[in-house]
């Protein structure tokens, strides 16, 4: 009968371990390289316990194969210096920084709450900046020092505070998590504040597209329509009610009560994940009827507003690439969002309205309060707006009426550049005075 062997020297290695494993006689391993590190088998030889032994006494780390060799081996240093201050020995699941941020990548992939757009951004952070700069730092390394001489200020010299301000934030969540779930014992960014490292404030950016400019703007789209009409009605839609790219490009017919004179916005399609609702003028009505009717004439009956060639609707890029078409580099989708707000604001329209037309994030209590009659007063926002809108030549595009379908097709160009053509014959201040409001965009 073989001799019960208590400790084994080995290299300690994760398959030195499981080699060993079926060597019954065999109860802990040891590694010459790490005198003061054990590993103890189970009565399950696929499992084991590491150990620290620091002056006689046995530290328990943790487990294997939660705890691989390599983590155990990276820590001991860190370890052992929380022994010997009495701050104990456990070992959290993951050793390193990249560790957690990989499981917390990995989380937020598959967490249907969050928007496509969340997801993508938050991948592209932990992947190009946070895994590169500590994937290999060691959990307990993770302070003020490390953080501004591996992460924020040298992210400060090539992007902006806001965008650096974002990584920060998603660090801190990822370690606030794990935290909360018991995957490591202590939180190392708790304390740890974006403005313990710049003082830099994150302002809003300007818009680049302001009320003077609006007579400019409806007369391009107005051009755009006879070319390209999904262009220019995703762009309306924007102007006209304040809606974000992702909300608008996701836009279905059945989101659309004609009758009701209504657009809903599902939940899942808003960054704020509440449902929304906005009021149809009779203007954008009748510009919405007349964009429908293009498309079935065009051949297309199916139930987005902005289709893609493979039949889906239009993917974020396709969206920002009609942006980079319009836009020419001197303004983006989101200036459309906040040349919106801000005319209602130079308009008088109420502030909480303003707000949620805009579809801001607001408290319980603020819903509340405004539950009386909101969509009237949403509606009233909206009438002045788009009144607002036709005095800049927004009429021009509402109104261009009187061609039937099966006119021909330099029938309907012809009309179209006329109406168009009328703007650059008005100057801002001056009644609209057109010989004929006639043509159609379909």
């Amino acid at each position: 009968m073989t001799a019960l062997i208590k400790t084994l020297t080995v290299k300690l290695s994760d398959a030195e371990i499981e080699r060993n494993a079926k060597k019954l006689h065999v109860r802990d391993l040891r590694d010459a390289s790490h005198p003061a590190l054990h590993f103890r088998f189970a009565k399950n030889r696929s499992r084991g316990s590491w150990y620290l032994l620091n002056k006689r006494t046995w530290h328990r780390i943790g487990g294997f194969p939660d705890l691989s060799t390599k983590q155990v081996v990276t820590a001991l240093p860190a370890l052992r210096l929380r022994v010997a201050a009495n701050e104990g020995s456990t070992l959290s699941k993951w050793v390193t920084t990249g560790e957690l941020l990989e499981w917390y990548a990995e989380r937020m992939a598959r967490d249907r709450s969050l928007s496509s757009k969340r997801k993508s951004t938050s991948a592209s952070a932990i992947k190009r900046h946070l895994l590169p700069r500590l994937g290999d730092l060691p959990l307990s390394d993770l302070n003020k020092v490390t953080l501004d001489g591996e992460l924020v200020w040298p992210l400060q010299e090539s992007y902006s505070t806001g965008y650096v301000q974002l990584v920060f934030k998603l660090l801190v969540q990822a370690m606030r998590q794990a935290f909360k779930l018991g995957f490591i014992s202590s939180n190392p960014m708790a304390g740890i504040k974006f403005s313990d490292f710049s003082k830099a404030k994150v302002g809003a950016k300007p818009s680049r597209l302001r009320g003077v400019q609006l007579q400019q703007l409806l007369e391009q789209l107005c051009h755009v329509l006879l070319t390209a009409p999904a262009d220019a009605m995703l762009a309306l839609m924007m102007l006209c009610h304040g809606t974000r790219i992702g909300e608008t490009r996701q836009t279905r017919w059945s989101h659309i009560s004609l009758a009701e004179r209504e657009w809903f916005i599902p939940a899942e399609n808003t960054k704020t994940g509440v449902e929304h609702h906005l009021p149809l003028t009779d203007q954008m009505r009748g510009i919405l009827i007349r964009y429908r009717e293009s498309q079935l004439i065009k051949g297309y009956d199916g139930q987005f507003l902005f289709p893609a060639r493979n039949g889906k609707t239009l993917s974020e890029g396709q969206a920002s690439a009609v942006f980079t078409r319009l836009g020419q580099g001197e303004w983006t989708s989101h200036d459309l969002r906040k040349l919106a707000r801000t005319g209602w604001a130079d308009l008088g329209v109420d502030h909480l309205i303003g707000e949620l037309l805009i579809n801001h994030a607001m408290g319980h209590n603020v819903k509340v309060y405004i539950q009386s009659d909101v969509m009237g007063r949403k509606r009233d926002a909206l009438e002045q707006w788009h009144a607002h809108l036709d005095t800049k030549g927004f009429d021009q595009i509402h109104m261009l009426t009187g061609v039937r379908s099966g006119d021909s097709g330099k029938a309907l160009e012809a009309l179209q550049n006329k109406a168009c053509d009328a703007f650059q014959e008005t100057t801002i201040g001056e009644d609209l005075k057109h010989a004929e409001r006639a043509g159609a965009w379909l």
